[in-house]
């Protein structure tokens, strides 16, 4: 192999690894820091402003249970199942200053919501056919029946918090 073919597949094979290596911390915890930039602002007003950082999550869609029979049904007791998702609720952090209004110790104020799980689970519907199994009195045919339909209503679950603090410097 020539040098020149061995030094592209090493560049090749040292891209990937770098690109993998970024993006499985950043799957890994389920937000991505996003900062807010306010120094221009802050530099071109000549004054303090609030210093801004978000977290955006990252959903991750599950799998679905499969359809669970039930005897005396002709249909699975849920027809379209639910789809779990997790991830987490956006994050923010934001400090902004404040001019000695509650004395000369505190010069901000801040207010912390980290991100935080998030579990849910999409609407559902369960249905159930007109017909009954077969009828062995009636020659094997079905009986008629009432068609049933409902809707399982989705979940949420979640447990948010969030901080508020005075303090000093910004």
């Amino acid at each position: 192999m020539k040098s020149t073919t061995r030094g592209t597949l090493a560049a090749v094979v040292t891209g990937v690894a770098a690109a993998v290596g970024a993006a499985a911390p950043a799957a890994a915890v389920g937000t991505v820091p996003v900062p807010v930039p306010l120094d221009g602002v802050s530099k071109s007003l000549n004054m303090e402003v609030p210093k801004l950082g978000l977290e955006v999550p990252l959903l991750k869609p599950g799998a679905p249970e499969g359809p669970r029979y039930v005897t005396g049904r002709l249909l699975p007791d849920r027809t379209l199942p639910q789809l779990p998702v997790t991830g987490s609720l956006p994050g923010a952090d934001l400090r902004a200053p404040v001019p000695h209004v509650l004395g000369d110790d505190f010069d901000h104020v801040g207010v912390g919501a980290p991100a935080s799980d998030l579990r849910t689970l999409g609407p559902g519907l369960a249905l159930d056919a007109p017909l009954t199994a077969p009828n062995p009195e009636n020659f094997g045919l079905p009986d008629l029946k009432l068609p049933q339909a409902g809707v399982v209503a989705p979940v949420l679950q979640t447990v948010p918090g969030a901080d508020l603090g005075l303090g000093p410097g910004l």
